[in-house]
């Protein structure tokens, strides 16, 4: 349980650094090139820090699906959620923009809770969910797959925010396919309805996520994002999978994960920290 934990606020804190850097390795590439989309995101793997944020990802998607092994997803979804509290610390240190004093009562407020719900976290349940569940996530990723393509070509107003509640929603089909997976060898995992799940809902999450941020506001899109991907999860987990708290510590439970998630829909704007960056 506490190494699970572990991996849970591990994965925050990669997650929340490395969109700073990519901010950083963007904002490189920008200044030298008028290039727009794509072409500026080609020169930004070519700068050490978008890499390096890149890498950082990566590290923190591990670490999170090892905590999903072995910690209830509510406690491993607001940990994430929290990664928005880091990255505001780390822009705030690195790109050297000025919190708010909501959003130092917000970062606060996201320590807080992940404290609580630490303190309240019993240990995951048992159940993997049986062959049913994890077709049906199977089906939910394909569903959210095809979703986010009408939005994206039939939706002009509001398009941001639905893109970013479809990544969010994807996202969230990651944390729950991850943990419902049975078998992590081959070629048990190639059988397995909840890995092509979770390799679909993380590709087509991250696609509208970038498309998203780049056609709307960033703090709403985050904000749905961060909605869309640990509420329902969460309530999955505790319903299906079995996931409970301590016994009789399920308000601090409670009170910690709204802390958590309030806590970083008010840090909402750091979603894509490069747009804040200062100037020269």
């Amino acid at each position: 349980m506490g190494i699970g934990l572990l991996f849970a606020l591990g994965a925050a804190v990669c997650m929340g650094t490395a969109t700073v850097m990519q901010a950083m390795g963007a904002r490189m590439a920008a200044e030298e090139s008028s290039t727009t989309g794509v072409g500026t995101v080609l020169l930004a793997l070519r700068r050490w820090p978008f890499v390096a944020g890149l890498g950082l990802d990566m590290l923190g998607f591990v670490a999170e699906l090892a905590a999903l092994r072995s910690v209830p997803i509510f406690t491993v979804e607001a940990a994430l959620a929290s990664s928005l509290a880091v990255t505001a610390v780390v822009a705030a240190i690195v790109l050297r923009i000025r919190l708010r004093r909501v959003e130092v009562i917000a970062v606060a407020a996201v320590c807080c809770g992940l404290a609580l719900l630490a303190l309240a976290a019993g240990r995951e349940g048992e159940g993997e969910g049986d062959l049913t569940l994890r077709l049906g996530a199977l089906g939910a990723a394909v569903g959210l797959a095809l979703a986010g393509w009408a939005v994206g070509r039939f939706v002009r107003r509001g398009r941001a925010v639905a893109l970013g509640g479809v990544a969010g929603l994807s996202f969230g089909v990651v944390a729950v396919s991850a943990r419902m997976m049975p078998d992590l060898e081959v070629p048990g995992v190639l059988a397995e309805p909840a890995a092509y799940a979770l390799a679909l809902s993380g590709v087509t999450g991250f696609i509208y996520l970038i498309d998203a941020l780049q056609s709307g506001s960033v703090t709403a899109v985050t904000a749905t994002m961060v909605i869309g991907e640990t509420l329902w999860p969460a309530v999955f987990g505790v319903v299906w999978l079995g996931d409970t708290t301590r016994s009789g510590l399920e308000p601090l439970a409670v009170t910690g994960f709204v802390l958590s998630i309030a806590g970083a829909l008010a840090l909402a704007r750091f979603g894509e920290a490069e747009q804040h960056a200062p100037d020269g």
